[in-house]
Formats: C-alpha cells, sequence, structure tokens
C-alpha cells in the first residue's frame, strides 16, 4: 500500500511539468502565428517610395483643418510644400501680416547694438562717421529687402483673387514709397472679405521718421457698406471719411503725427456711433487746446494717454463711464460727464531744474479735479513729480459721495499725510482703500507737512485698509492710526513692508505683496504704536503684517 502511494505521489509532478510545458509550446506556437499574419499584412501594404508625402495625399477636408490650426504665417508658408499644398485655399478667419516676419535676426541684433550705444551714452565716444557708414547703410538694406518680399506676397495674395471671408485683418510694414499695395490689400479685405477688424501699424524706418498716409478716399471704396467694427492706426494721418463707416464702435489712435485739434474734435463730433476712443502717444501743439464736445455721442471709454497736447476739455459727452487720462492734463465742466463711474488719473507735477521750480511752485488742491465727479465709484490716483503735494481744500465737502474703491499709488517716502486724507474725508461711502508707497530719495522737510485741523469724520464706512511699502515711519504710522480711529466699520488692516499695485487693465488693479520677516520686536513695537488709538469698545480688527 505504501508502494503505490509512493509510486503515485511520485507520478504527480511529472504529470504537471508536461501540462506546463504542453502550454508553453503552445503560447510560443501562437505568437509565432501572430507575427506571421502581422508580417503578411505588412508585406501587402506598398512600401512608400523614397521621397513621397503621404501628408499631402490627405484629403482636403483635413489639410484645410491642419491649415486653419496654423497662424497665418505657417500657414501661407505651407504653399510652398508641393503643388497640393499651393493649390488649397487659405480659409484663415484672421490674417496676421507683419514685416518684421521677414526681417533677418541680424537686423535685430544690429537694431540692438544701435540702442544699447545710445543708452549708454557712448554715442559720443563712437565715431559718427562710423555710424553713418555702418549702421545706417547695414539697417536700410534689411528694411528694403524685407519690404520687397513683404510686398511681392501681398501682391500674390491679392492676385490669388481667391473668395473668401476674413474677419480680422492685422498689417505691419515699413513707411516706404512702396506702400500702394498695401492701401489695395485694405480696400480689398474691407470691401470683398468683409474685415471687421483692422489694425494697420506702420514703422518708420531708420533713417526717416515719417507716417503712413492713406488714399484722399480714405480705407475703401464703399464705406457705407462696410462692417468695420474695429479699427487701430498706429503712426497713421487720421483717414478721411470715418463718420460714414456706420458699424464703427471702436477706434484706437497710437503715435497719430502731429495734426490740429480739431482732425480730433472732428472724429468725436461725426461719428456718434463711437463707443470706445483710445488716444495713446499722439502730437499736437503743446499749446493747443482740446475741446470735446459732442451731446450726441456714444462714448462709453476714453483713454488719452502721454498725448503732447496743451489740454483737454470734457464739454459734453453724456454716456461717458469709464476714463483713463494718463499724463495729459483734462478739465470738466459741470455736468460734462454725468454717467462716469471710472476713472484712472495720472499727472505729473513740476519742475525739474530747481531755479524754475522754486520760482513756480504751487500745492494742489483736491477740488480741481474731483469737484465735477461726483458718481464717481472706483478711482485711480497716480500723482508723480517734485511739486505732487495736496493740501486741505479751502472748502472741504463730501466731493466724492459715491467713491466705493480707491488706489493712491506711486506716493513718496517723504509725503506727509494730506492726499490720502483728504481723499478719505471726500468720500464717507469709500469700502476698499489701497496705498502704494514708493522709494523716494528726498528727505522729509519739516516744511512740507501740513497743518490740519480736528476731523469731524465719524462712523466712516471703511472695511479695508492696505498699505504697501509700509516702513514705519512717523507719517505713515499717523495715517494708520488716523484710520482706524475714525472708521468705526473697519475690518482688516494690512501693512506690507515690500510690494506694489499692478494694473488690471486701466481701471482696476492687484496688490502685489512679497512677505517680509518682522521681528517680534518690530511687530510689537508696530502693534503698540497703533492699537493705542483704538477704543475698546470698537469691534476687532485684524492686522496684518507682511
Amino acid at each position: 500500500m505504501r508502494n503505490r502511494l509512493s509510486n503515485r505521489g511520485s507520478r504527480e509532478p511529472t504529470r504537471s511539468a508536461s501540462i506546463a510545458s504542453t502550454r508553453r509550446v503552445a503560447g510560443v506556437s501562437s505568437l509565432m502565428a501572430w507575427r506571421r499574419r502581422v508580417d503578411r499584412l505588412l508585406r501587402r501594404r506598398p512600401k512608400a517610395a523614397p521621397g513621397e508625402d503621404r501628408i499631402s495625399a490627405l484629403p482636403d477636408d483635413l489639410l484645410l483643418l491642419v491649415l486653419r490650426r496654423l497662424d497665418t504665417r505657417a500657414a501661407l508658408g505651407t504653399g510652398v510644400l508641393s503643388r497640393r499644398w499651393a493649390g488649397l485655399p487659405r480659409e484663415l478667419a484672421a490674417l496676421d501680416l507683419r514685416v518684421s516676419d521677414v526681417l533677418p535676426p541680424r537686423y535685430q541684433r544690429w537694431l540692438l547694438r544701435h540702442r544699447d550705444i545710445y543708452s549708454k551714452g557712448t554715442f559720443v565716444l563712437y565715431r559718427p562717421r562710423l555710424a553713418r557708414h555702418e549702421f545706417m547703410p547695414n539697417m536700410t538694406r534689411y528694411e528694403r529687402r524685407a519690404m520687397r518680399a513683404f510686398t511681392r506676397s501681398l501682391e500674390g495674395l491679392l492676385a490669388a483673387g481667391a473668395r473668401r471671408r476674413v474677419s480680422r485683418l492685422r498689417l505691419e510694414f515699413f513707411t516706404t514709397r512702396n506702400t500702394g499695395c498695401i492701401d489695395r490689400l485694405i480696400s480689398h479685405a474691407m470691401d470683398d472679405w468683409g474685415v471687421d477688424d483692422l489694425e494697420v501699424i506702420a514703422r518708420p524706418t531708420f533713417y526717416q521718421q515719417t507716417v503712413h498716409t492713406f488714399p484722399s478716399h480714405g480705407l475703401c471704396e464703399e464705406p457705407g457698406a462696410s462692417r468695420l467694427r474695429s479699427l487701430k492706426l498706429g503712426c497713421c494721418v487720421i483717414p478721411r471719411r470715418l463718420h460714414r463707416y456706420g458699424a464703427l464702435t471702436r477706434l484706437v489712435l497710437q503715435d497719430v503725427a502731429e495734426s490740429p485739434p480739431s482732425a480730433y474734435e472732428n472724429v468725436f463730433d461725426s461719428c456718434p456711433q463711437l463707443q470706445v476712443v483710445h488716444l495713446n502717444s499722439c502730437l499736437c501743439d503743446r499749446d493747443a487746446v482740446m475741446l470735446l464736445d459732442a451731446p450726441e455721442s456714444q462714448i462709453r471709454e476714453l483713454v488719452i494717454d502721454n498725448c503732447v497736447i496743451g489740454s483737454v476739455w470734457l464739454r459734453d459727452l453724456p454716456n461717458l463711464e469709464r476714463l483713463a487720462s494718463m499724463g495729459t492734463k483734462l478739465c470738466f465742466e459741470s455736468d460734462s460727464v454725468p454717467f462716469l463711474r471710472q476713472w484712472h488719473l495720472a499727472r505729473r507735477h513740476g519742475i525739474e531744474v530747481e531755479g524754475f521750480r522754486q520760482l513756480l511752485r504751487r500745492h494742489l488742491e483736491l477740488n480741481q479735479f474731483v469737484e465735477h465727479t461726483r458718481d464717481i465709484t472706483d478711482l485711480i490716483i497716480r500723482f508723480t513729480g517734485p511739486d505732487r503735494w495736496i493740501v486741505p481744500s479751502t472748502s472741504p465737502s463730501s466731493l466724492l459721495p459715491n467713491l466705493r474703491r480707491l488706489l493712491v499709488a506711486d506716493v513718496p517716502s517723504s509725503w506727509d499725510v494730506s492726499l490720502p486724507r483728504a481723499l478719505l474725508e471726500m468720500a464717507p461711502a469709500l469700502e476698499t482703500f489701497h496705498i502704494h508707497i514708493a522709494s523716494c530719495m528726498e528727505e522729509p522737510n519739516n516744511e512740507e507737512i501740513i497743518s490740519w485741523h480736528p476731523t469731524k469724520l465719524r462712523g466712516h464706512r471703511l472695511k479695508e485698509f492696505v498699505m504697501a511699502g509700509f516702513q514705519g515711519a512717523e507719517r505713515q504710522v499717523y495715517l494708520v492710526k488716523f484710520v482706524m480711529e475714525v472708521c468705526t466699520a473697519l475690518r482688516r488692516v494690512a501693512m506690507f513692508r515690500n510690494g506694489h499695485a499692478q494694473d488690471k487693465g486701466h481701471w482696476d488693479w492687484e496688490m502685489v505683496m512679497q512677505q517680509h520677516s518682522w521681528t517680534q520686536e518690530e511687530k510689537d513695537a508696530t502693534l503698540n504704536q497703533i492699537m493705542g488709538a483704538v477704543s475698546s469698545a470698537a469691534p476687532p480688527v485684524q492686522v496684518v503684517l507682511g
């Protein structure tokens, strides 16, 4: 019995091993059979001949889908790949044609070298004759070659005669004598392609600062039938017959050549359908006055940024809601902007030359800026220059009764508290108050400290007060104590050693802070100075030091 059991036990491993080996043989054979089938399929597939283009063999629908996902330069460049690609229609909804895409990298290196020499002031040491015979020939040669290639490509685009629908066209070119095809392309795009968003940027050449002038008939042959809604012109003369573009609602003029104020006034008067107007770095007479009196205007957004002009008077813009005036003197007449809600005000005051500065120096009253803007809710103020000091108003009142959000940026570290305190007293409904203090080499002058009468302000609605650039100076601590004393609804006070105000468009901002490691002694000393003015019965306030 024992022998039978032992024999049976010895046969079991042999039988299991044979089964496992059989399974392995079957698996290997099936794998080899699968490989043979794959090899037969691959042998049946026709091999690609050397140099054969498989992508060009795709259907037109797939190739057009590829083209639509490319930018303008890459999509037009596919025409040199093969005849098949050259025959495909370029159905691009937006065309972005720039002469800078044609310029070689060497041009950029020459340009950077020229700017570097003049920015460092070494042009005095650089021989003028060498600069004339080295920079000018190379730069002009590259610009001339680029414009020739650019105009040839535009001529080819016009000669193709393909029907297309283009919604946006952007052109960038050098202002030379050979810009006739530019005008023809613009006219063709507006009349035949139905462009509704047009941007024309003319770049002056290296040796000649000229602007582009449009033909006498304007941008296109049939302005009344044009779909143009948005127009941006850079370094161009204001075209004629803008009032005939009935669909035009957005106009941006940038680096416009010196023009009389009447040229701009005519745009506001004759184009009542405009809703957005931006004037950026436009030239005018330094002593001229631009009068904006357009009672039928629909303009809701106006930006005047660093325009060279004496002053701009707003007499009547009844629908204006957002205004940005930066580097340009702006004056209001009573009830000229009844719906103005957001305002970005940036001005430089004073003369840098010390002798003239003392002779012409004067302090500013805030009334002259905000006395006709009672309904604004958002305000950004940037005063720079040596004479940016604000004195208390001779007739203090709540000139900003509806103001909710306020940013006072680029305040010098040698300041007194006149500007923030004046704004706080003028805006009883203010809820958010942000201040950015910029470093200043000028030491605080006791003569600049302006005496203030005790405030009658109590129960202010301010909820958040943030100061970036807080250094613990006496004047800064005084302002924080003043805010915490008079603002009974205050919930948060934040003081950051390092930080700045970052613009988010023209009418919004974000306080960008960098954390600073305060020692415990510094924190205790600062908090003791600030909290001493807070009543024990006042609601708790969150104080943040960063």
